[in-house]
């Protein structure tokens, strides 16, 4: 069963996720010939402030993305 995890800052429409859902699965299938009920997504949405780029928080480092 491919496990597919996602970490992106938080922010994204639920539509969004659900597109990148679709599109990863539709993807895994094609490419590793699995069957779709078996794969699943975790998308994990982070706050910019626990996220750390270059010894930098990304709310530093983009304050306005």
């Amino acid at each position: 069963m491919p496990l597919i995890r996602v970490e992106l800052f938080e922010g994204r429409s639920l539509e969004t996720k659900r597109e990148l859902i679709e599109a990863l699965t539709r993807e895994t299938v094609r490419i590793a010939g699995v069957s779709k009920a078996s794969v699943d997504v975790i998308i994990t949405e982070v706050k910019k402030e626990n996220w750390g780029i270059g010894g930098e928080q990304a709310s530093v480092k983009f304050p306005d993305t």
